[in-house]
């Protein structure tokens, strides 16, 4: 059976304890949390302690719900070397952090080769930038070794790792066991490969299916010839080969749902469970 879960920062803002609270209540068994999106957590570097880690393992345990994954969505291709110093540093914390915490699993996208983490398809798509964040990923990687805990990187098509392809290629050059893959079918499609989204689906799932270690589900509507992202079941998304790959081959898999709002996370619940009760 997958284990269905939702976005913390997506949920209805309260106390923490009350908001997981309202997760179990709601049919959801685990959660993404970024703590940078969460009001009234701590979330700066410095304040990542032993103390506060187990403090948090508490609270989710007293609610019965898994923190999945602890995202730490910064840019390891920053070209700033006291900036990338930082962002490293960061990174160690929260691997440290997640595996006092009881969360196997930090998640983070590839980012783009300029300070502004901005889209520059030449650039962020180039030979160049994959070398950059290859290394870069492969310091991060060593610290994910040493704390026990998974990095696990999402292809976005607007990122450096853009593809199933390119994010093979990172897999087998850095070859390590702790770095693996979140499965985000929509932020690998794009305006200009979406007439091929069934290819671009398959591919992900024949070249990475062995190293994926969680699920993304969101939906998408076009927009002034725009992807616009949205709860599932709200778009043009079809999930039926992508939870079929979850059924068969990744059991208990933990599956987050992501930009749902309060009013329509059951909605988006119920829409991804009937597909898979239903293959």
């Amino acid at each position: 059976m997958i284990q269905l879960g939702i976005r913390l920062h997506d949920t209805a803002e309260q106390e923490i304890g009350k908001r997981l609270a309202q997760v179990k209540a709601d049919g959801f068994s685990c959660v993404h949390i970024a703590l940078a999106k969460m009001a009234g957590l701590p979330k700066e570097t410095e304040a990542l302690t032993p103390g506060y880690a187990m403090w948090l393992k508490n609270v989710f345990a007293r609610a019965g719900v898994d923190a999945a994954v602890l995202g730490n969505y910064q840019n390891l291709a920053h070209p700033d070397e006291a900036e990338l110093r930082k962002i490293k540093a960061r990174y160690a914390a929260h691997l440290r952090f997640a595996s006092l915490m009881g969360c196997a699993m930090v998640g983070t996208e590839t980012g783009a080769p300029n300070a502004a983490y901005a889209y520059d398809k030449e650039a962020n798509h180039s030979d160049r930038a994959l070398e950059i964040l290859i290394k870069n990923l492969s310091d991060v990687v060593r610290d994910a070794e040493r704390f026990g805990v998974i990095l696990a990187i999402e292809p976005v098509y607007k990122h450096i790792v853009y593809d199933p392809k390119r994010a093979r290629q990172v897999l087998d050059a850095v070859a390590s066991p702790n770095l693996q893959i979140i499965f985000d079918p929509v932020n690998l499609l794009d305006p200009d490969n979406l007439d091929r989204r069934d290819e671009v689906i398959e591919s992900a799932i024949e070249l990475l299916g062995p190293d994926i270690a969680m699920i993304h589900l969101k939906d998408y509507v076009m927009e002034d010839g725009k992807m616009k992202a949205v709860g599932c079941g709200l778009g043009e998304m079809d999930y039926t080969r992508i939870l079929k790959f979850a059924k068969e081959r990744k059991p208990y898999i933990h599956a987050t749902l992501e930009n749902t709002k309060p009013d329509n996370a059951a909605f988006c619940r119920d829409h991804i469970l009937n597909i898979y009760n239903n293959l």
